[in-house]
């Protein structure tokens, strides 16, 4: 993977992914404690959107596996407005040695990569979440371990880049994926489609009851950055799909929970849900470390400092 951009989990093969993982739960151990793979590279942290654990465990991170991060906001670097982003792209190649980015849209990470020598790592865009998704499957493999071949996920709450990674992450790892959302709130089609041609265990559905023995039931936020505008229609239209303790009851006895955070306390779910016995919630935001820091060990381990 040396060298090599992460825009979509899909960029790994499951070979690759299982990689990834197992030195995520390594240095989690605390095996890489004396082991400096990026000394001297540094990673440029672009946010176009706010951002606390993605712009945290990115530096943390860096500097844990001795490099160093540089964060630019989007006053700073204005994809497409203040500069083009094949602009922004053939700077940056010339003074880092890989850009982390969360953006509005897919297209500009695309265009990054296109541009740029250096790896492009999406750290959140509007239609993926991939970096997430590792921290995710890192927590689940905790609780159930390295073989998820038919594992139950359920994912319930907006069809969004939450919902869409989860389908290419069962793609990879032949966990069972289930997406429930209100109508006209489905994940991507195209999404979808692919992860059928290529064999996924893939259920998209309106049922509420889908929800019941899942192993795993992720939720994420109702209305995204950007969808302001949208707040009331999409409580209206989600109305029934909030997390509370009494849907977790009707998960499997050995069941989590899962949200990637921030939660809109109310809306798609609530405190005791994320406090409940079978919430993993606050694992899987530490695991955001562990598991960016696999990544970019993979993709930035084998380059060597420029200066």
């Amino acid at each position: 993977m040396a060298g090599r951009d992460f825009l979509s989990n899909l960029d790994m093969t499951a070979a690759e992914l299982r990689a990834v993982m197992d030195t995520a739960h390594s240095m989690k151990r605390g095996e890489w404690r004396e082991v400096k793979p990026l000394a001297g590279l540094t990673l440029a942290l672009i946010f176009e959107k706010a951002s606390l654990r993605t712009r945290t465990t990115f530096d943390v991170g860096m500097y844990q596996l001795g490099g160093h991060a540089i964060t630019l906001t989007n006053q700073e670097v204005g994809l497409g407005t203040r500069e083009r982003v094949s602009d922004v792209a053939r700077n940056l190649e010339r003074w880092v040695d890989g850009v982390m980015a969360r953006v509005y849209l897919q297209g500009n990470l695309q265009e990054l990569a296109e541009n740029a020598s250096v790896p492009i790592i999406n750290g959140l865009s509007d239609m993926l979440h991939p970096a997430q998704l590792l921290a995710d499957y890192q927590t689940i493999e905790e609780e159930f371990g390295h073989n998820l071949n038919g594992l139950r996920v359920v994912y319930i709450g907006d069809g969004n880049n939450l919902a869409n990674s989860h389908i290419h992450m069962g793609i990879l790892t032949g966990t069972d994926v289930t997406i429930v959302t209100p109508v006209g709130y489905e994940p991507n089609a195209a999404v979808a489609m692919d992860a059928v041609k290529r064999g996924a265990n893939l259920t998209i559905t309106n049922d509420l009851s889908a929800v019941e023995g899942a192993d795993v039931l992720y939720t994420d936020v109702w209305i995204s950055m950007g969808m302001e505008a949208e707040a009331d229609i999409r409580r209206r239209a989600f109305k029934g799909y909030q997390v509370t303790p009494s849907m977790l009851d009707t998960i499997a006895k050995k069941g989590i929970f899962l949200h990637c955070l921030p939660a809109h306390y109310g809306e798609e779910t609530v405190p005791e849900a994320t406090e409940h016995r079978k919430s993993r919630v606050f694992d899987e935001a530490e695991n955001r470390l562990h598991a960016q820091k696999a990544l970019m060990y993979h993709l930035m381990g084998e380059l060597q400092p420029r200066w």
